[in-house]
């Protein structure tokens, strides 16, 4: 199984282990790309600060991070999966997992990005910022930059079983799964359920969303479920408690789409 997460925009606080080793990372098949990301990223970011926070979409407050980004050469690198700190990765919670599960983690997690295209939760990177939303000037919008490097990376890294696909939109324009390796890719869509006046009403809340594909995540890591394709995807989140419905493809080549319905949030 593969389970594709987003970054967050937030990340913790630069590490104390050595600096940045490319060739450690994981999908050595997309090193030259990260190479000219991270090359132009630290350029500008050296050179104008002022560009550099207009084409980052910084706002004042988060002037800092063009500096962080001067520096990511020799910065300290912690694993991925400590270095993003948002919603969903709180909710899941990596360092309390058993160390069963934290080895499941290592093998089944990918976090899309826009400065690494993806890397394992145990990769060592440095604290950054760069969405896959950014435009640089010199390759361009990040999302269709990393496209073909993807594209040819992604196929093998899935395997031939499950892709669980919980990324957001931007990060999800960076490879789309086709022909074989849709049809064996989920993604989830998380609702939620309110009654007024007597009629039930669905919505997505963003905040709850990611905090949901966290838990779904941890559960499944926790128990050590790993479903080979999307039907065994479904029992296996049922049997985890969770309220699933379920829409099969209409056609050969696309993925499964999964409504996990919650009444609650927190």
């Amino acid at each position: 199984m593969l389970v594709l997460l987003p970054p967050s925009e937030g990340k913790a606080a630069a590490g104390r282990g050595a600096p940045l080793k490319p060739e450690s990372l994981s999908l050595p098949g997309l090193a030259p790309a990260r190479a000219a990301v991270l090359d132009e990223l630290v350029e500008l970011c050296r050179a104008d600060e002022e560009k550099a926070r207009a084409v980052l979409g910084l706002s004042e407050g988060l002037r800092g991070e063009v500096a962080k980004n001067a520096d990511l050469l020799s910065a300290g690198t912690r694993p991925a999966g400590e270095v993003y700190t948002g919603v969903l990765y709180d909710a899941l919670d990596l360092a309390s997992l058993d160390a069963a599960a934290r080895r499941r983690a290592r093998q089944w997690l990918l976090v899309f990005s826009g400065l690494w295209g993806a890397v394992g939760v145990a990769d060592r990177i440095p604290s950054y910022r760069c969405s896959m939303g950014v435009k640089l000037p010199a390759l361009g919008a990040l999302g269709a930059y990393w496209r073909p490097a993807m594209a040819r990376v992604m196929p093998e890294a899935a395997g031939d079983g499950l892709v669980l696909d919980l990324r957001s939109a931007a990060y999800a324009s960076a490879w789309k799964p086709r022909g074989e390796v849709a049809g064996r890719t989920a993604t989830v869509r998380v609702l939620h359920a309110q009654v007024v006046d007597g009629v039930e009403k669905r919505s997505v809340v963003s905040h709850f969303n990611k905090a949901t594909k966290g838990r779904i995540v941890r559960d499944l890591l926790a128990a050590g479920a790993a479903p080979a394709d999307p039907a065994e995807l479904v029992v296996a989140l049922r049997d985890l408690g969770h309220v699933v419905e379920a829409t099969e493809p209409s056609a050969a080549g696309k993925p499964w789409a999964l409504d996990v319905v919650v009444r609650e949030i927190h």
